[in-house]
């Protein structure tokens, strides 16, 4: 069977990978998206590896992200975020990814979406997924965003150039509400588990937190650890669900809310061997997506994270190093993330913004192939 060629570029942003596309190039029709996607990323698999496509096996680097220039006054790009899962045919929209987030705007200057003079581009991005605002700022050489740069990211190899992003008013991106219930905990009944004391926040997105020493943990497990016990993942996965019914979400929705515990800063290990010093962090975290323990932190779980623990009465904020006025230091699998919040008003509390520094690189422009069946749109045939 002939197979279709699309124009993408595969890139990493953050500590996530993913394709990238022009809404261009995609069919008119939104309803022969999924299938595409799934098709490129070798989807849905039952072994969980996406031997068949450019996915990765988890949920970090199963994703795709469209851009185009935007009509709406004061923004230059929209884009929509698609998290594509590894062993079922299905693509969630529900929820954006903050780390692809950072690419969007090195992709729509190397691709001329948007003209940027050497130096610093300013961006504006509107995320269609949630309607997120969200201001980015990198450095742009002979027309073409830079890649090199002293940046260190934990969890990505190298340095890059540093991509800054701020996320304004995140608060109630999912539900409307920065505290879905207007609490700063709640307890949650969780069926075949009982009672367990949460606390339940929408920033950038939609997360359910809760204590590691209430799951019998230290906070510091590695995801492995996590992973080869099943009961602890059954266990957070019907927390998972019991917060989402208490946000007024629909539990199903895997990637949203997503779940994760927090405990005081410790020493721990770090999934490149090294060690992770208590005085390094202010807050430990971490959090599972689409099912599986993540080997950082998704970055709108991290941003979740922060703004809860500079909410007072949080769990976060009981957990965490009490640090006003500084970013939020999150311990996470793979070292730190540093989130800094504008927290504009403490009751109620209000987030102005949030604000992290990433870096992204091309790592593959070209044409990704996807089996003719799977479009019925016109495209180039290779």
């Amino acid at each position: 069977m002939s197979q279709i060629a699309l124009p993408a570029v595969f890139m990493r942003g953050g500590t996530s990978k993913g394709l990238f596309f022009h809404r261009r190039d995609l069919p008119a029709a939104r309803s022969e998206w999924d299938a595409l996607f799934l098709a490129a990323l070798g989807s849905p698999d039952p072994h969980g590896r996406q031997l068949d496509g450019m996915g990765g096996g988890i949920s970090s680097l199963s994703k795709v992200v469209v851009v185009s220039p935007s009509e709406r006054p004061g923004v230059d790009l929209d884009y929509l975020f698609g998290q594509v899962a590894v062993e079922r045919a299905r693509v969630d929209y529900r929820s954006n990814c903050g780390n692809l987030s950072a690419a969007v705007g090195p992709f729509a200057v190397d691709e001329g979406l948007v003209q940027a003079a050497d130096g610093m581009a300013a961006l504006t991005l509107h995320n269609c997924n949630l309607g997120q605002t969200i201001e980015t700022r990198f450095a742009v050489a002979e027309g073409r965003a830079v890649v090199e740069g002293e940046t260190v990211l934990d969890g990505v190899a190298g340095r890059g150039a540093p991509i800054r992003l701020s996320f304004l008013e995140p608060g109630g991106a999912v539900t409307g509400r920065l505290l879905p219930s207007g609490r700063a905990r709640d307890v949650l009944d969780v069926p075949g588990a009982g009672p367990i004391e949460a606390t339940l926040i929408d920033a950038s997105t939609a997360l359910v937190i809760v204590r590691a020493d209430a799951l019998g943990l230290s906070g510091v497990e590695l995801p492995d650890a996590i992973e080869a016990d099943p009961a602890l993942a059954a266990r957070l996965e019907a927390i998972r669900r019991a917060g989402a019914t208490a946000m007024g979400l629909k539990p199903e929705t895997e990637s949203v809310p997503k779940v994760g515990f927090v405990a005081p800063p410790a020493d721990a290990p770090t999934l490149s061997g090294a060690r992770l010093a208590a005085d390094s962090v202010d807050l430990t975290a971490r959090a599972v997506s689409m099912g599986r323990p993540h080997r950082a932190l998704p970055l709108t779980a991290a941003l979740a994270f922060a703004a809860a623990a500079r909410i007072p009465g949080t769990l976060a904020a009981e957990a965490a190093r009490p640090a006003e006025g500084s970013p939020v230091r999150l311990g996470h699998p793979s070292g730190v993330a540093e989130v800094a919040v504008d927290l504009a008003a403490a009751a109620p509390p209000h987030i102005a913004r949030l604000t992290v520094t990433r870096t992204a690189r091309r790592l593959m422009e070209g044409r990704v192939l996807v089996p003719a069946r799977h479009l019925s749109g016109q495209a180039t045939h290779p």
